[in-house]
């Protein structure tokens, strides 16, 4: 394959793994609540940590063994980014999505994909320091990263990811 189709294909799958995710901006939250959601096991279930949120997403969508989380970022029980930069924001990110991950049937082991917002895309080896530590060797996900221009509370890294449940 040329580098023009393998470039074209490697777009695809970003924008089709966007697609699945939603690419919503969100943190870890508890007590997730499921709304609108009819009893078929193929029906969308939304799961909000505030039932009565406004907010234009939901935290987690459940379809059928499939757990789609919303972009977490490094927020502490407060609500405020991690003070620390990105080593700091990975580590917090990251316990932030093992909490949702176990809050909705699922966990680190489970996750099948991620997408990955850089503040700076030169911020990615500092990353991958943190993010190695959560999965075990040779069992990581399939994801995706890149460099933005700037994300939600002046972050410097933002993660969705989807993950099957028990």
């Amino acid at each position: 394959m040329n580098t023009t189709g393998f470039r074209r294909g490697r777009y695809a799958g970003i924008v089709a793994l966007a697609g699945m995710v939603g690419l919503a901006l969100g943190g870890a939250a508890t007590g997730l609540s499921r709304v609108g959601a009819d009893e078929s096991p193929s029906a969308p279930a939304y799961l909000n940590a505030d039932p009565g949120t406004t907010a234009p997403y939901s935290d987690a969508v459940r379809v059928g063994s499939m757990l789609y989380l919303a972009g977490n970022l490094g927020l502490d029980r407060d609500g405020k980014l991690v003070a620390g930069g990105i080593t700091a924001e990975t580590d917090r990110l990251l316990q932030n999505l093992k909490s949702a991950l176990e809050r909705n049937g699922s966990s680190m082991d489970r996750v099948v994909s991620c997408l990955v917002m850089l503040a700076d895309i030169r911020d990615r080896d500092a990353f991958n320091d943190v993010y190695k530590k959560y999965w075990a060797q040779g069992h990581f996900p399939a994801r995706s990263a890149f460099g933005t221009t700037g994300l939600y509370l002046g972050a410097r890294v933002e993660m969705s990811c989807s993950a099957l449940v028990r």
